[in-house]
Parts: C-alpha cells; sequence; structure tokens
C-alpha cells in the first residue's frame, strides 16, 4: 500500500496554503529558480561587460580620430592643447572602463559561476540532487497525514450521501400516505427504508467524526515534519540571497569610477589643461609667426646677376619644378616657433626673381607652412572653374575683386601670381575603392560614388574633382575609373 501512495490523487485542494498537499512544490521549484537566477545574473554581467568593451573601443577610436584632426586643423597655441586634453582623457577613461570589464569577466562573473558549481549538483538521470532531497523530505513528512486526509474525505463523502439518501427516502414516504391507491404493505417497505436511511447516516456521520479526529491528531506532528524540511531549504535559500547581495556589492564597486582615484586626476588634469588655454598668450604667438611680428626682406637695391636675373623661357620654365623654395626669409631670434606646425615657405613661381620678391603674406595657413609637396604645388594650381572664371589679373591691386582677403581666397586656394590656364574637360568617374581624405583639400568618397572629373592626374598621380554636393579637391587618380 505505501509503495504505491500517491499525495496528489484523490485529495482536492480546497485552498492555496502550504499545508495542501503537494503545494510545498512551490518551495521545492525555488531551488531550481535558484541555479536559472545565478545563469541570468551571468548574462547580465557578461553583458555590462562587453557595453563597457565597446564603450571604451569608441572612446578610443573617438580620441584618435579627433586628435587628428585637430592637429591638422587650425586651431593653435594653448587652446589647442587645451582641445587635445579632451581626446587624452577619452584614452585614460577608455583604459579605466576596460579594466572595469576585466573585473566583471575575471572577479564577478568567475565566482557566481564557481559558487553555482559548489551549491548545485547535478544528477545522472537529471535535476539538482539539493531538488531531490527537498522533494523527498516533503513526501515523507506528508504522506502520513494526506492519508488520514483521504480517509476524511471518502467518510465524509460517505456521510453526505447517506443524508442525501435519508433525505429521498423520508420525501417517498410521505408522498405514499397521501396515494390512496398504495397498499400498506408498500408503504410498511418505504417506512423500514427510512429507518435503515436514518441508521447508515447515524454510522457514516460516526465514521466521519471518528477520522477527523484522526486527523486532527496527526495534523501537530504533519506541521513540525514540514517545518523542519521547509527550515532546511529556507537556509539554502538564504546562503544564495546573502551570495547574491554580497556579489552586486562587488559589481558596484567595479561600475562605481567616482571612488577611483586615477579617475579623479583624469578630470583634475583636464580641467588644469583647460584653464591654462590663455588668449592673449596665442594672439601674441599668431602675431609674431603669422602676422606683422614677421621679419621681412625688404625689397634693395640688388646688383645685376646673370645666372640669377636671367628670364626663363616658357618652355625651360615648364621643365623647372613646379615649386620653388624661398631662402631669403628669415625669422629673428624672438620669434616663438609652434611644433607641428609651418617651418619653411615654398610657392609656383614664373621666375627665380619674382620667387624672392613676390612672397605672398595672404596665403592660407596650410599654404605657408611646412615645405610644401608637389601634391599641394599642384593644389595651388589647380583652381576651381568659378575661381578661374574671375580672370584674376597677373598683377596684385588694391581692388575687392583681387584682394586676397576676399570671400573667394579666403581658404588659400588662389594665387594671384598664377598664369590663367584654361580648363580641362569635365569627366565623370566612379569610386573604385573608399578614400578618406587625409587634407583639408582631399575629398572623401565610397566605392560606387560617383563624382566629375575637372583635371587630368598630374604628375604625382593625383586628380582634381568635384562631388556631387559641390565640394571640389584632390583625389587619387588611381581610385576612379571613367564612367562608360
Amino acid at each position: 500500500m505505501s509503495g504505491s501512495y500517491d499525495d496528489s490523487v484523490g485529495v482536492e485542494v480546497s485552498s492555496d496554503s502550504f499545508w495542501e498537499v503537494g503545494n510545498y512544490k512551490r518551495t521545492v521549484k525555488r531551488i531550481d529558480d535558484g541555479h536559472r537566477l545565478c545563469n541570468d545574473l551571468m548574462n547580465c554581467i557578461h553583458e555590462r561587460a562587453r557595453i563597457e568593451k565597446v564603450y571604451a573601443q569608441q572612446l578610443t577610436e573617438w580620441a584618435k580620430r579627433w586628435k587628428q584632426l585637430v592637429e591638422k586643423g587650425p586651431q593653435y597655441g594653448t587652446v589647442e592643447r587645451a582641445w587635445c586634453a579632451f581626446m587624452s582623457e577619452a584614452e585614460k577613461v577608455s583604459e579605466l572602463h576596460l579594466e572595469v570589464k576585466g573585473s566583471l569577466m575575471n572577479e564577478d562573473f568567475e565566482k557566481i559561476k564557481n559558487w553555482q558549481k559548489e551549491a548545485f549538483h547535478k544528477q545522472m538521470m537529471g535535476g539538482f540532487k539539493e531538488t531531490k532531497e527537498a522533494e523527498d523530505g516533503f513526501r515523507k513528512a506528508q504522506k502520513p497525514w494526506a492519508k488520514k486526509l483521504k480517509e476524511v474525505e471518502a467518510a465524509k463523502k460517505a456521510y453526505h450521501a447517506a443524508c442525501k439518501e435519508e433525505k429521498l427516502a423520508i420525501s417517498r414516504e410521505t408522498n405514499s400516505k397521501a396515494d390512496p391507491a398504495l397498499n400498506p404493505e408498500q408503504l410498511k417497505k418505504l417506512q423500514d427504508k427510512v429507518e435503515r436511511s436514518k441508521q447508515d447516516v447515524l454510522k457514516t456521520k460516526e465514521k466521519y467524526e471518528k477520522s477527523l479526529k484522526e486527523l486532527d491528531n496527526a495534523t501537530p506532528q504533519y506541521m513540525e515534519n514540514m517545518e523542519q524540511v521547509f527550515e532546511q531549504c529556507q537556509q539554502f535559500e538564504e546562503k544564495r540571497l546573502r551570495f547574491f547581495r554580497e556579489v552586486l556589492l562587488e559589481v558596484q564597486k567595479h561600475l562605481d569610477l567616482s571612488n577611483v582615484a586615477s579617475y579623479k586626476n583624469i578630470y583634475r588634469e583636464l580641467e588644469q589643461n583647460i584653464k591654462a588655454a590663455d588668449a592673449v598668450e596665442d594672439l601674441r604667438w599668431f602675431r609674431t609667426n603669422q602676422g606683422p611680428g614677421m621679419s621681412m626682406n625688404w625689397p634693395q637695391f640688388e646688383e645685376w646677376s646673370a645666372d640669377l636675373n636671367r628670364t626663363l623661357s616658357r618652355r625651360e620654365k615648364k621643365k623647372a619644378s613646379d615649386g620653388v623654395t624661398l631662402t631669403g626669409i628669415n625669422q629673428t631670434g624672438d620669434q616663438v616657433s609652434q611644433p607641428n606646425k609651418h617651418s619653411s615657405l615654398s610657392v609656383q613661381s614664373n621666375t627665380v626673381q619674382s620667387v624672392q620678391s613676390s612672397y605672398n603674406p595672404f596665403e592660407d595657413e596650410e599654404d605657408t607652412g611646412s615645405t610644401v609637396s608637389e601634391k599641394e604645388d599642384n593644389k595651388i594650381k589647380n583652381v576651381s572653374s568659378y575661381e578661374k572664371n574671375q580672370g584674376y589679373p597677373t598683377d596684385w591691386s588694391d581692388e575687392e575683386s583681387n584682394n586676397p582677403f576676399s570671400s573667394t581666397d579666403a581658404n588659400g586656394d588662389t594665387n594671384p601670381f598664377d598664369e590663367d590656364t584654361s580648363p580641362a574637360m569635365e569627366v565623370r568617374v566612379r569610386a573604385l575603392y573608399d578614400y578618406e581624405g587625409q587634407e583639408q583639400d582631399e575629398l572623401s568618397f565610397k566605392a560606387g560614388d560617383e563624382l566629375t572629373k575637372m583635371e587630368n592626374e598630374d604628375e604625382q598621380g593625383w586628380c582634381k574633382g568635384r562631388l556631387d554636393n559641390g565640394q571640389v579637391g584632390l583625389y587619387p587618380a588611381n581610385y576612379v575609373e571613367p564612367i562608360q
């Protein structure tokens, strides 16, 4: 009998109480939920670690990109250093977030994984040992009481059936008395049935009360045994809850960079770099290195020289180098030089004599900076079609149309000393590869983009073109192909 006992068969659950038969299963399920919650917490920490890694990578990429843009851009002096301090801050913060990622995965994640392995022991047939022990404990504690409960339910059912039968017998007897066609023998049978029904009611009631009393007597022991097993489950769950609290506090410490000394130093240093920016100092530097403070070899009387002052023919001029370095400009000893910014000067010229005396102080900073490469010399020649159609004369004048400070010359792309050249035939081309412009005068495009080639390839392999948005600049000739 005991071997085939099932505590959930034949018993109707009347409430949601823990004491009802089978309702201990929620407590048992909590053990399996604890294992699943360990997995959920590990997944949560793993995703956060991945976010920290991606954020660190994005900070590094952002800092690298903008550091190059600022260093190559027109900003100078102490404000440039203050600007670049933001990129240094990003690089340092990126390192800290990579450390956070490492702490989350190497410490917190692994700690949960190891605790889960020690707390939950898998069985060969599936499930966990702790779950089975709790299940068996509750079943054993509930089995005697559940058996008596089934007896009570059976006695209750029999009693209620007897009461129903008694009521039915009485009703039939009452109706037969009013029926004149019913003989005395039949009436006697109905009266005997009523009597037997009353006796059955008394017997079933007595049995029902007896089984209920036995159940009441077994209830205290039942409650004690169930409490004991439940307390064991509570202790197991308490370990998990305390462990989770401990891990979450460690995660909080790893994520909270406000308590990290190096993190505070980063922003303290950033603030100092920004406050060190001095507009007066920057203006003084620009005046000395790019403004009226620069030295100048003013025109002086020079003796005639057959080697230096002869006029080059047009054919000789084409064969000559496109750029001639000015050697006659010197700087005084009190001038302040800026690192990574311009140290010598070169422009295109028709004659050596004009090179020595026609230095244009109104050129853009990029064109008057470090010794200009042949590609940059080609940029000076390649004026946009719009600018070429302005018809600038070769002689400088004070008129508005020829003023180097006008909007058409503001970017330093037009040299008033260049010879007029006829524009080349424009051709539509398609990009073969992605190209990211490295200089301000270069175009950027993606493979498959279409643009207009405005001038043919020069000796250095560069072409001048125009994007569909109107931007004009240089690009490598071998990066495009003509559109058929």
